[in-house]
């Protein structure tokens, strides 16, 4: 459904300088995150695009890939060149701490 991530392809991308960003809620977020992930819920990401850096990749997941994948074509949207949606917080947290 969305674009392939596996652990290997993740940690590439971050040491890239990837920035990872969780648009799931503040409460899904503070059930557990990525490590170094950045909350910004998709409800309010339109007021965070300021804080994010273009010249980095940036890496968005959620629960399941689909909010992520919003939050992608919003930025895109706004000339945001390096996007990419992991997915699943679940199939990414052994990846990342």
């Amino acid at each position: 459904m969305f674009g392939s991530y596996d652990c290997t392809s993740l940690k590439k991308l971050l040491e890239q300088g990837g920035k990872l960003i969780d648009v799931r809620s503040h409460f899904e977020y503070t059930q557990g995150a990525l490590q170094g992930a950045l909350n910004m819920p998709l409800e309010q990401f339109q007021y965070h695009v300021d804080n994010i850096d273009k010249d980095k990749p940036i890496l968005l997941y959620c629960r399941s890939g689909q909010r992520s994948e919003m939050a992608k074509r919003y930025l895109q949207s706004l000339g945001f060149p390096n996007v990419h949606n992991v997915g699943g917080y679940q199939q990414l947290a052994s990846c990342v701490g």
